[in-house]
């Protein structure tokens, strides 16, 4: 996102599932000004526009990914002669591993969650040139600190007493490369390293990346029942970047503000088993057939569109690692007890007769606290065909992730 000037920000929020969705822009030279009537006996900073304000002279992130900022700062009201005051103090306590830190996505994505204020630890593995990321990384002035894990030797290390797992590990697409060529090589990878999930931190929440996410989540739910340790509530197929992008192409193609945009995404994380709920776009807004079919296709084939133009040199890594850590983000608001906390993800989900499913969640300190089932009602006619249309795919996808465990034993 650009860079916009002389701007002033509000922390905010905006509806989304009948709850409050909060955003902030973290900006270069800021203040925060505390005004409200009511003392604050648990601030987030991520409620109550009367309450918080930063303003600031230039932006440096987006709304979204720089939620670390609202988070930096927690405050406690104490009591002194029947008098309250309010202070402010930095939290962290959650440890983070990224698996495959060492990749086109992992290196961005563990600068941006070196960013949040929650995060005590962030661990790195990969199997080569993980240690001078996580030097590198050590250098930020952020709370969290880094450590680096070489090989397979060091990854139960790496996942002792993890909070939250992150799998981006696996190969990348290529020009000509569908998601489904992808699966030989990624589906091995994944089911290795939740294995190792499932023997040192099997309450962790788990998210997945890696490509096919459509196979590769049901992948990881077989290896997690096999040895004993499967929480459905913890697994998630990361589809943010799906939201994400419908976000920016329906504020571009609408002149809308980006902060005020969200489309629910639902399905699967590949071509057509991506469906973006147009018709509940937030806030309301009218489309032309022509720009339904527009937009969908676009949101569907985005990935494409940067492979394409990056012309060998690689997939969506800067985007998606961005969407990676919102959904990280979110999750460690969820643990830490923010009580409104909703992203799209893809997961165990009994909404269709499916058995892996993507739409709007509400998470929680346990994982899934609810599933949103509401967003799938009302569609059009367009988004019902569509919806139908993607299933026998993802159905497929889901089949072929499962069929592969069956055929692997899991090691014990």
């Amino acid at each position: 996102m650009a860079a916009t000037s002389a701007t002033t920000f509000s922390i905010g929020s905006t509806a989304s599932a009948g709850s409050k969705v909060s955003q902030i822009t973290q900006s270069k030279a800021f203040s925060i000004n505390f005004n409200s009537k009511n003392y604050l006996r648990s601030f987030s900073g991520l409620k109550a526009v009367n309450s918080v304000s930063c303003k600031s002279e230039s932006s440096f992130l987006g709304t979204e990914s720089s939620i670390a900022l609202n988070r930096s700062y927690s405050t406690k009201a104490q009591k002194h002669s029947e008098r309250s005051y309010n202070y402010v103090q930095p939290h962290a306590s959650y440890k983070v591993a990224i698996l495959g830190a060492g990749g086109g996505i992992g290196q961005p994505l563990a600068l941006l969650i070196k960013m949040s204020p929650l995060v005590s630890a962030l661990n790195l593995y990969d199997i080569a040139n993980v240690k001078g990321v996580a030097a590198d990384l050590s250098h930020c002035n952020t709370p969290s600190q880094v450590a680096d894990f070489t090989g397979a030797s060091e990854l139960a290390n790496c996942l002792k007493d993890v909070n939250v797992v992150v799998i981006p590990a696996g190969v990348p697409r290529k020009p000509g490369m569908t998601r489904d060529d992808l699966f030989n090589i990624n589906a091995n990878i994944v089911k290795n390293l939740v294995e190792a999930v499932a023997d040192n931190c099997p309450d962790a929440f788990i998210h997945i990346i890696s490509n096919p996410v459509n196979s590769t989540v049901p992948i990881a739910a077989e290896v997690l029942k096999q040895k004993g340790v499967y929480d459905p509530k913890k697994l998630f197929g990361v589809t943010t970047l799906d939201v994400v992008r419908a976000n920016t192409f329906v504020a571009q193609k609408k002149n809308l503000k980006l902060i005020d945009v969200d489309v629910p995404v639902i399905g699967g994380h590949a071509g057509i088993t991506i469906l973006p709920l147009l018709s509940k776009t937030k806030p309301a807004v009218t489309f032309t057939d022509e720009e339904v079919e527009e937009l969908t296709v676009r949101i569907q084939n985005a990935g494409t569109e940067v492979v394409e133009a990056k012309a060998g040199a690689g997939s969506a890594t800067l985007s998606m690692a961005y969407a990676a850590a919102r959904f990280v983000e979110s999750s460690l608001r969820a643990l830490d007890g923010d009580s409104d906390v909703y992203e799209c993800s893809y997961i165990q989900s009994e909404l269709t007769e499916l058995p892996f499913f993507a739409s709007r969640i509400k998470l929680g300190k346990n994982g899934v606290e609810a599933v949103i089932s509401s967003e799938l009602q009302g569609l059009t006619e367009y988004e019902q065909k569509a919806l139908e249309a993607l299933k026998p795919e993802l159905k497929a996808s889901i089949e072929k992730g499962v069929a592969f465990i069956q055929k692997q034993p899991v090691t014990a």
